[in-house]
């Protein structure tokens, strides 16, 4: 991970699942629970229920509608908002995450929540794990109408704080939304080696990487 020259940072911008938070809650619930509990209730296969789901993954990955709780209510004739509450137990902080957000506010960054999860989700995983008093904003992409992935939703970010996109910190999970944020000109990005615990340390590409906050706090 490189070593970063917080004096060059004003503006802290970060993404929630798997950044924040173990996106182990989420592959969980839309890889397994989701697909499950898709069978159980119209009566099919799992291999049915996978193959459905499936081609609405494809279609949609990368777009709003792919972190959209209306879309995957209507498309699946689910309740997703009940069931997202069925495996909540296990919604969780990555280490030290929490006292990172502690360190920020000690050191007078601004500090900003950016995600793409739906508002509903967003105030779920707040219920779990006590993320809103170290922003100034938590904002969800749902908001401005563009998923992260979109120049559009920078340019409404932009629009509404106001900050300098050569001193911000961008930390997110998502390699195609780090290069979204690049294209735009954010000018300090990071990505996350082990955003889902039950998983190995992925490639992160061209990006250098977050695996361990206390490491990335002790130059503030």
């Amino acid at each position: 991970m490189a070593v970063l020259d917080w004096s060059n940072i004003d503006t802290v911008l970060l993404d929630m699942d798997g950044t924040l938070l173990d996106l182990h809650y989420d592959s969980h619930f839309w890889l397994t629970h989701l697909p499950q509990r898709y069978a159980q209730l119209h009566g099919v296969t799992r291999e049915a229920a996978d193959a459905a789901m499936g081609t609405l993954f494809r279609d949609h990955a990368g777009t709003l509608n792919w972190y959209c709780l209306d879309f995957w209510t209507r498309e699946l004739n689910l309740p997703v908002r009940e069931l997202k509450r069925e495996t909540a137990e296990r919604i969780g902080e990555r280490p030290g995450a929490l006292a990172f957000l502690r360190a920020l506010r000690e050191a007078g960054k601004r500090v900003v929540l950016i995600t793409n999860a739906h508002r509903d989700v967003l105030a779920l995983k707040l219920e779990k794990v006590a993320l809103e008093p170290w922003f100034e904003r938590l904002i969800s992409s749902h908001d401005y109408g563009y998923p992260k992935e979109a120049q559009a939703f920078w340019q409404a970010l932009h629009g509404e704080l106001g900050f300098a996109p050569e001193r911000c910190l961008f930390i997110d999970d998502t390699l195609p939304i780090l290069r979204s944020a690049r294209t735009f000109g954010i000018g300090h990005l990071l990505a996350v080696k082990a955003p889902d615990s039950s998983q190995p340390a992925k490639d992160t590409e061209e990006f250098d990487a977050v695996d361990d906050y206390a490491t990335l706090a002790a130059g503030l």
